[in-house]
C-alpha cells in the first residue's frame, strides 16, 4: 500500500442514520403488492357498497365464502373473491391499514412476487379448508360448526395474516418470534371469545403460513423455538398476557353464545331488564319460570354503571400485569397468576351459560353432546392454565421486588380501603334490609357484601341474588366495587414503581458524581451498573461498588477515589466487610494496586489480561495493522460508513434494528447471557454510554458496539468497549472495521487510551527473551479452566481477536485475604456472571463443556 493509499483510509468513514420519515418513505416504496391490494380494497368496496355499509344479501351471495356459496351454492371463486372484498366500512379502513402495514412488511421481508404467492396461498388455504370443515362439522352435528353454517365471510385479514406469518420465515429471530407469538395469540383469543367463521379461517390461513415459509425459503430451522434473553422473554410473556386479557371485551362486543369464553356477554343485554316484571315473573312456581326468574335476577344484578365498569376488572388487572411483567415485576407476576386461578376457579359459571345455551332443546344429550360439553368445558380452562404454566416456566425472568415498606403500604391500602367499603355497604344493607329483594337475610346480605367486589358475570348467577331496593344501597350497589378496584390499581402502580435500586437512588448518583471525578480505571464505569452497592468512605470522597453473594462481597474494578488514597480505602473497606462477617475479594483490579494487598499479606492472582490502544498519535500503518486495515478498506469500498451517537439519539428504525441484532445472537447460543462485568442490552442505554454503529449503504445496522468512558479529573480522557455484535450477514471483517473507525474516532475528538477491555483467564504474550514463571498449582487451575471455558464462552477467540490491534497488555487480578475462601469465592463469582442459570441452559451448558 502506498503512503497516500493509506491516508485515505486512516479517516473514520463517518454518516449517518435514516430518519424515521427516511425510512417510511424507503418502506413505501419497496411495497407495490401491498399499496395496489389497498387501492383494490377500496374500488371493492365502492363498487359492491361496502364502503357505506355492510355487504348486502346480493353481494354475499354472489362473493362471500362460507357453506352455502362455496358448498351448497358451487360458488368456487368465492374462496378468492372473499380476499379482496372487505365487508363494511369499518373493515374497510382496517384492512387498508393492515394491507399497508402488515402485508407491507411481509413483502418488504420476502419480496414482491413471494408476497403474492403467500396471500393467495395462505388466504385461499384458510377459506376454503374452514369452509371445508364447517360443512363437515354442521352435517355430524357439532355446535360450533352447525352454529357457522350459515355465515358468510368477505375477509381481506386471512390472506394477510398468512402472508405475514410465512414472512417470518425470512426474518431474523427476534421479530420472526414476536410476530408470530402475537399473531397467534391474538388469533386464538378472538377464536375463543367471538367464534365466527373469519376467525377460524384467519387461525387455518396463519398456520399455512408457516410451512409455507418453510417451502419458500427450504430450511425447516424456521420453525424451531429458539431460546431469547431475559428481556425478550418478559416482553413476549407480557404481550401473551396483554392479548388474552382484551378477550372479554370481544365477547361483549359481539355478544356470540359460539364460544366457550363468550360467558357473561348475555349478562349485558341492550334492553335493559324491568324489575316489576322480573317480580311478576318469579311468582310463578313451575321450574321452568324458576330457572328465568334467575336468569333475569342475575341480569338485573348485572345492570348498571357500576357493574358494567367492575366486569372489565380482569381485562384492567391482566394488562396492569403484563405492563409489570414487561418490567420484570414479582408482583405483576403473581398478579397474573391470581388473575388466571379465579377464571379457573369460577369457570363453573362458563360451564352453566354454555349449558343454558347450547342447542340442545328438547334437553336428550347424546354421547357426542356430551363429548363436545366436555370439549367446550376444557376450552374455558386451556387458556388460563396454559398461561399459568408459561407463567411458572419463565418465573426467573422476573426477579424485581419492591421494597418491604412499599409492600406493607400497599397491603394496608388495600386491606383498609377493602375493609371500609365493605363494612359502608354491610351497615347501609342493614339499615335498608326490608327494602331488598327477594327478602334478605344478615347472611344474604354479608355474601352480596362480598359479592360487590367480584365481576358480576363471576358470581352473578350464584344465590343468594338480591337486589336493594333503597336510592343510597342501590348507589352504594354500583360504587363500592368499582371504587376499590381503583384504589387497587392505582395502588399496585405505585407499588410497582418501587425497587431496592430506586431506594438507593442517591447513593447512585453520588458515585457516579465520584466516577466522573476519580475515574476509577478503564473499567471503572462498571461501579454504576445496575446489581452493584455502594461502600463510601469517611471522607466521602471515595467509593467501592460491589455486590454480596453467599457471604462474598465481591467489588467491581478498582476503588474510585484520588490515587493516593487507594491503600486506606482498601483497607476501610475491608474493615467493614470483616465487621459484616464477609469475605472481601477486589476482582479486575490493576498491578499498582498490587503492592497494597501484598502488605496486608492478602494473596491475588491474574483472571485476565485488559488490552489498551493508545490513540493518540495512532497510525494503522505497517505490517501490525495489516488485517485491520484490509477490512477498514474493504468497508470503505463497500460504502459501510460509521455513526457515533448514544441510545436516546437513535430513529426508531434503528433501535429495531440493534434489538433484532442483539436478540439473533442470544439466540444462536444454547449458553446463559453473563452478566457483571459483561453488559448487555440495558448498559448499552446508559446516556453516558457512546454506541459506534456499522451501516451498510441501504442504511441497514450490521454491527453496534457500545463505548464506556473512561474519566479524569471530570473530563472523558478514553473509551472502554463492552457490547459487541453484528448481525449474521454482516460484512466479513465488520468487527475490525468498526473497532478500527472508532479508534480514528477517538484519535480526532483527542481521547488518550481504548480499552478493548479485559479478556477473561488470557496470559499475555510472552515478550523477546522472557521466560514463563514456574507453574504453580493455582496457574495450573486457571489454565485448566481456560481450556475448560473455550468451548462455551471462548475466551481465548477473542483474546486473539483483540491482538489485530497491536495493543498494550495490562494483568488484571484478583485479591482476597484466605486462600481456604477460593472454593466459596469461585462460586460466588460464577453467581455474578450467570446469575440466572436455567436447568435447561446449565446442561446445555455442561454439554458444550463437555466436547
Amino acid at each position: 500500500m502506498t503512503e497516500t493509499s493509506h491516508d485515505s483510509t486512516d479517516v473514520e468513514p463517518a454518516g449517518r442514520l435514516r430518519s424515521t420519515g427516511e425510512a417510511i418513505a424507503g418502506f413505501m416504496r419497496r411495497v407495490p403488492f401491498s399499496i395496489a391490494l389497498a387501492v383494490l380494497l377500496v374500488v371493492t368496496a365502492i363498487v359492491t357498497g361496502t364502503a357505506i355499509g355492510p355487504a348486502t344479501d346480493a353481494t354475499a351471495q354472489a362473493w362471500a365464502a362460507g357453506v352455502i356459496t362455496t358448498i351448497d351454492g358451487g360458488r368456487w371463486w368465492t374462496v378468492a373473491t372473499a380476499l379482496v372484498i372487505p365487508f363494511d366500512p369499518f373493515q374497510l379502513v382496517f384492512g387498508v391499514v393492515a394491507t399497508i402495514v402488515l402485508l407491507g412488511v411481509a413483502e418488504r421481508r420476502m419480496g414482491t412476487w413471494r408476497a403474492i404467492v403467500a396471500f393467495v396461498v395462505t388466504g385461499v388455504v384458510g377459506v376454503a379448508l374452514g369452509t371445508g370443515l364447517q360443512w363437515v362439522g354442521s352435517l355430524a352435528g357439532e355446535w360450533w360448526a352447525a352454529g357457522t353454517a350459515a355465515d358468510l365471510t368477505l375477509d381481506p385479514l386471512a390472506g394477510i395474516v398468512g402472508a405475514l406469518v410465512t414472512a417470518t420465515a425470512f426474518m431474523g429471530v427476534l421479530w420472526r418470534r414476536r410476530i408470530r407469538v402475537v399473531t397467534f395469540a391474538a388469533i386464538l383469543v378472538f377464536v375463543l371469545y367471538d367464534g365466527d367463521s373469519s376467525n377460524a379461517y384467519r387461525l387455518i390461513a396463519a398456520v399455512a403460513g408457516l410451512f409455507l415459509g418453510v417451502l419458500l425459503t427450504g430450511d425447516p430451522s424456521t420453525l424451531r423455538a429458539r431460546r431469547s434473553s431475559h428481556a425478550e422473554t418478559r416482553t413476549l410473556v407480557a404481550a401473551v398476557v396483554a392479548v388474552t386479557g382484551i378477550g372479554p371485551i370481544v365477547a361483549f362486543a359481539n355478544r356470540s353464545d359460539l364460544t366457550p369464553f363468550a360467558f357473561g356477554s348475555y349478562l349485558f343485554d341492550d334492553g335493559a331488564v324491568d324489575l316489576d316484571a322480573v317480580i311478576s315473573q318469579c311468582t310463578v312456581t313451575t321450574a321452568e319460570a324458576a330457572d328465568a326468574c334467575v336468569r333475569q335476577l342475575a341480569i338485573l344484578s348485572a345492570q348498571g354503571p357500576g357493574m358494567f365498569v367492575l366486569s372489565f376488572v380482569p381485562v384492567l388487572l391482566l394488562l396492569l400485569s403484563a405492563w409489570g411483567l414487561h418490567n420484570g415485576r414479582r408482583f405483576a407476576w403473581w398478579l397474573a397468576i391470581a388473575v388466571n386461578v379465579a377464571i379457573i376457579v369460577f369457570a363453573r359459571t362458563a360451564l352453566d351459560v354454555t349449558v343454558t345455551t347450547a342447542d340442545v332443546e328438547d334437553g336428550t344429550w347424546t354421547v357426542f353432546d356430551l363429548g363436545e360439553l366436555v370439549v367446550w368445558a376444557l376450552a374455558v380452562l386451556a387458556l388460563p392454565v396454559g398461561v399459568i404454566v408459561m407463567l411458572v416456566v419463565t418465573r426467573r425472568h422476573f426477579r424485581i421486588r419492591a421494597p418491604r415498606t412499599a409492600v406493607a403500604r400497599f397491603v394496608a391500602t388495600v386491606v383498609g380501603t377493602l375493609l371500609v367499603l365493605a363494612l359502608v355497604y354491610f351497615v347501609a344493607g342493614l339499615v335498608t334490609i326490608d327494602e331488598y329483594w327477594p327478602a334478605a337475610s344478615p347472611a344474604d346480605l354479608l355474601i352480596d357484601t362480598l359479592k360487590r367486589f367480584v365481576p358480576p358475570h363471576f358470581l352473578a348467577v350464584v344465590d343468594p341474588i338480591v337486589l336493594p331496593g333503597h336510592d343510597l344501597t342501590s348507589a352504594l350497589f354500583q360504587l363500592v366495587g368499582p371504587l376499590f378496584w381503583v384504589v387497587f390499581i392505582v395502588a399496585a402502580v405505585i407499588l410497582m414503581r418501587r425497587t431496592d435500586a430506586e431506594m438507593g437512588f442517591a447513593d447512585r448518583l453520588r458515585a457516579r458524581a465520584l466516577v466522573r471525578r476519580h475515574g476509577g480505571g478503564t473499567l471503572g464505569f462498571m461501579a454504576t451498573w445496575p446489581g452493584n452497592v455502594y461502600w463510601f468512605g469517611d471522607d466521602r470522597e471515595s467509593v467501592i461498588a460491589y455486590r454480596v453473594i453467599n457471604g462474598v462481597a465481591i467489588t467491581t474494578s478498582d476503588p474510585i477515589c484520588a490515587a493516593d488514597a487507594a491503600g486506606r480505602v482498601i483497607r476501610e473497606f475491608a474493615a467493614f466487610c470483616d465487621a459484616n462477617s464477609w469475605v472481601p475479594v477486589f476482582y479486575s483490579v490493576h498491578p499498582q494496586l498490587l503492592p497494597v494487598f501484598e502488605e496486608l499479606g492478602w494473596e491475588h492472582l491474574s483472571v485476565g489480561e485488559e488490552t489498551l490502544v493508545r490513540t493518540t498519535g495512532l497510525e494503522l500503518a505497517g505490517k501490525p495493522w495489516q488485517k485491520v486495515r484490509q477490512a477498514l478498506n474493504r468497508g470503505i469500498k463497500e460504502g459501510m460508513t460509521t455513526v457515533w451517537t448514544t441510545w436516546d439519539a437513535l430513529p426508531l428504525a434503528t433501535v429495531a434494528q440493534v434489538n433484532a441484532i442483539s436478540e439473533e445472537w442470544v439466540s444462536e447460543k444454547e449458553l446463559p447471557e453473563m452478566g457483571f462485568t459483561l453488559g448487555g442490552m440495558a448498559e448499552l442505554k446508559d446516556p453516558d454510554v457512546r454506541l459506534m454503529l456499522a451501516i451498510a449503504p441501504d442504511g441497514r445496522v450490521q454491527a453496534v458496539t457500545s463505548w464506556l468512558p473512561v474519566y479524569r479529573d471530570g473530563e472523558v480522557v478514553g473509551w472502554t468497549i463492552d457490547f459487541m455484535r453484528r448481525s449474521d450477514d454482516s460484512m466479513n471483517g465488520i468487527m475490525e472495521f468498526l473497532i478500527a473507525s472508532a479508534a480514528l474516532h477517538m484519535k480526532e475528538t483527542g481521547a488518550e487510551v481504548l480499552s478493548l477491555s479485559g479478556a477473561p483467564l488470557a496470559s499475555k504474550p510472552l515478550a523477546p527473551g522472557e521466560t514463563a514463571p514456574a507453574p504453580t498449582g493455582m496457574t495450573r487451575l486457571l489454565e485448566f479452566l481456560a481450556r475448560t471455558l473455550e468451548p462455551a464462552y471462548g475466551f481465548s477467540s477473542l483474546f486473539r481477536f483483540k491482538a489485530k490491534f497491536n495493543p498494550e497488555y495490562e494483568t488484571i487480578s484478583m485479591a482476597y485475604p484466605d486462600p481456604l475462601a477460593l472454593p466459596a469465592i469461585g462460586v460466588a463469582i460464577g453467581r455474578a456472571y450467570l446469575p440466572e442459570v436455567s436447568p435447561k441452559e446449565a446442561l446445555a451448558l455442561a454439554r458444550t463443556l463437555a466436547k
